[in-house]
């Protein structure tokens, strides 16, 4: 046994560094994929309609929305991902042509996602390039945005309609934190502190009244507009009110780590600690969380790759702002390695233009079930930019 167990150690640790060896660096992968999303966004910005925006795919055409739907930067957001990392001038044009089509939601007051749509798309190209109609766009959209803003709740309100069965009064769901972002970035670019009085307000109402005891986050809490009692707590877009909707706590880890980037408020920095690590006990082994972590159909459910995508940006940021982040930074290449994969990563010219594969939009609504999404698109460029720097 011995001298077999002699004969058969070196081997087995010349395989080991022998597959480490050969393991894709992440540099590596970063350069394979934005080659490979250029690819595909050129495709896509060649066929898109000039009024339109690119919603999805259903196999054999391109979906695609009006500029008021609530995806409509994400597009012209990864456009400038793309620029930024390979530096091609074409994919400035495009990216500035796509980015135009957004201009007229910075007068949007009626709809939280404003935030959405011009930070990914204008935030996106006065960070790159400084222009200062960007810089304007972004500051009227800030000031649209804040006037959804009621002091006695406050949050500002998410949704200005009902769905069927509902009667919400002043719903406010976990995806608003992301919008917080525009008003935080115009606060610090127009020394408008009272634009970030709003941001501080609503994380600080979400942080108290979203989350159940294990760090899950509830999708929606409705309010009383008159004295900011609680109504209701649900979880529309997730397998039931109790459930932990996968990209809901993925906008739940992001949100809250970006409000740490900006205020240094270590409230922030616990609750998106301990969302994390709710994340990390939780998380499939591939890393990418089926649609909703507490699906009876688990393992045979849909995966989410928007909330894989949302998740690891979010891990690479917080893992800077922690003693020893590694298990973050971890988590994050787990997830960022998969998505690069052939399961999830579109071939060129394949997926409609779309970048990456298997998202679920309204799982309960039966919308846009395991098929490409811009935000996935947009949030696993970011990440990988992220990783790479």
């Amino acid at each position: 046994m011995t001298k077999l167990f002699s004969k058969v150690l070196p081997f087995a640790i010349a395989l080991l560094f022998c597959g480490c060896e050969h393991q894709e660096s992440m540099n590596d992968l970063a350069d394979r994929v934005f080659s490979s999303a250029a690819q595909q966004c050129e495709l896509m910005a060649q066929s898109i309609d000039s009024l339109r925006t690119p919603r999805s795919f259903d196999g054999t055409k391109l979906i695609t929305a009006r500029p008021k739907w609530w995806c409509s930067g994400f597009f012209p957001g990864t456009l400038w991902l793309v620029y930024e990392y390979t530096g091609e001038e074409k994919f400035r044009t495009f990216a500035e042509r796509e980015t135009a089509k957004v201009e007229p939601m910075k007068w949007v007051t009626d709809d939280h996602d404003v935030g959405f749509q011009i930070n990914c798309s204008f935030g996106q190209q006065y960070r790159l390039t400084g222009d200062s109609h960007a810089r304007e766009v972004m500051h009227t959209a800030a000031r649209s945005l804040a006037s959804g803003f009621n002091p006695t709740v406050g949050c500002i309100r998410s949704w200005y309609f009902q769905l069927r069965g509902s009667s919400w009064q002043f719903p406010v769901i976990i995806d608003n934190m992301m919008n917080l972002e525009l008003l935080m970035s115009v606060a610090e670019l127009e020394n408008e502190p009272e634009l970030a009085h709003v941001a501080v307000s609503h994380a600080n109402t979400t942080m108290k009244n979203h989350y159940r005891p294990d760090f899950t986050t509830f999708h929606l809490v409705d309010y009383n507009p008159a004295d900011g009692s609680i109504i209701d707590r649900q979880t529309v877009q997730g397998y039931a009110d109790d459930s932990a909707w996968a990209r809901g706590q993925a906008w739940s880890l992001y949100g809250f780590t970006m409000m740490y980037r900006f205020t240094r408020d270590a409230s922030y920095l616990e609750r998106a600690t301990s969302v994390a690590d709710m994340l990390l006990s939780r998380l499939p082994e591939d890393g990418i969380p089926y649609w909703d972590f507490d699906s009876p159909k688990i393992p045979d459910e849909y995966k989410d790759a928007s909330a894989a995508a949302v998740m690891a940006s979010a891990f690479i940021e917080l893992a800077d702002y922690v003693q020893d982040g590694s298990s973050y930074l971890s988590m994050a290449e787990r997830q960022l390695r998969t998505l690069s994969s052939d399961e999830y990563l579109a071939e060129p010219g394949t997926n409609g233009g779309f970048i990456l594969k298997h998202s679920v939009g309204n799982m309960p609504g039966n919308s846009e079930i395991d098929v490409p999404l811009s935000y996935a698109d947009y949030y696993f460029l970011e990440a990988l930019g992220k990783f790479k720097k």
